[in-house]
């Protein structure tokens, strides 16, 4: 292939991004439906973004799933969910001690941030005394950021999780708006963006992303990107649909790593800024191509995610290392 065939439209949208302008729907079309051939063009672009604001800094989290099962929700991608029938284990909120423990692998795993996930529509105030108790102790003991997914917030409840020293919340918005009822009719879009204002109201930083694979369309996989972009999130975690066995989901498969890459490219150019982070089914889905991710991408989770087992640390780590980049902990900046 000549030179004269290589792509420059994506370099050419980097640029009007780098300069501040924000993608437009018909664009982000274009880059779920690029060409293969294009791809390797389409990820230096994105990287470029990547690299203004983080450089070739990675930053690790870890995932501890503190209540497991017994969820009201009818989420039909979810192992947890009222409709699923998945062999999962199934618990309320550990106590204190092993919800700090988490914390200690954490910090020895390198990660920046400490995710703590609770399953359920929203928070007991039982619940939110555990975490309020342990949040203090986590970051008196060690340097990490702490993340709570809790679902649905009040802004009572959110302002008790910034008092205790929680960093920021995790909420997906998982989808478009039109393509969420067909994901989940217990809840709406709309609670879920209302969690997202107050977590903002109150000051705290917001994870919130999507998950890709769900059955939707082009469209839902832009407008998602879009509007996290117009939300302004901190971070965005991009999950790739990992079909669990008794769920509404199982026989779900549709995706292939190239279309994980352009989505990662996708989430980058519209959201600039952001850490965007590779979530669930990463190594499923981009396999052997893993590595590519991180050139749009700035954060992995380091370890299993909430019922389905993540790679070994050593082998992100020596991906890592293979790239030449940097594993950043709180604090190092």
């Amino acid at each position: 292939m000549s030179s004269n065939d290589t792509p420059s439209h994506w370099h050419e949208l980097a640029d009007r991004v780098l300069d501040g302008q924000g993608l437009t729907p018909e664009e982000g079309l274009a880059i779920l439906r690029s060409a293969d051939f294009e791809l390797l063009d389409l990820l230096a672009a994105a990287y470029r973004v990547r690299r203004r604001w983080f450089g070739d800094q990675v930053h690790l989290n870890f995932l501890m799933n503190a209540k497991s099962g017994t969820c009201s929700e009818d989420c039909g991608y979810c192992s947890q969910s009222s409709v699923s029938r998945a062999d999962i284990p199934r618990y309320n909120l550990l106590e204190p001690d092993k919800i700090l423990d988490g914390a200690r692998i954490a910090h020895q795993r390198k990660a920046r941030t400490y995710c703590v996930v609770l399953s359920g529509r929203r928070p007991s105030d039982s619940e939110l005394d555990t975490i309020t108790q342990v949040v203090g102790q986590i970051r008196s003991a060690y340097a990490l950021k702490v993340c709570i997914s809790p679902g649905l917030l009040t802004r009572e409840q959110a302002m008790r999780l910034k008092q205790c020293g929680v960093s920021r919340v995790n909420h997906n918005l998982n989808t478009s708006r039109r393509f969420y009822p067909r994901i989940c009719t217990t809840h709406s879009y709309q609670d879920r963006l209302d969690t997202l204002g107050v977590v903002r109201e109150v000051g705290l930083e917001i994870c919130s992303g999507g998950i890709v694979g769900l059955g939707e369309e082009d469209e839902d996989v832009v407008e998602l990107a879009l509007r996290l972009g117009q939300l302004a999130v901190d971070v965005v975690p991009v999950n790739f649909l990992m079909p669990i066995a008794g769920t509404p989901l199982a026989d779900t498969h549709r995706l292939n790593p190239r279309y994980c890459l352009k989505v990662l490219a996708l989430v980058r150019l519209a959201n600039p800024r952001c850490e965007l982070r590779i979530a669930g089914g990463r190594e499923m889905h981009l396999g052997s191509l893993q590595p590519l991710g991180l050139y749009p991408a700035n954060g992995i989770f380091i370890g299993d995610y909430l019922t389905t087992e993540g790679q070994p640390a050593e082998e992100d780590y020596r991906m890592i290392e293979a790239l030449g980049f940097e594993i950043i902990v709180e604090g190092a900046e």
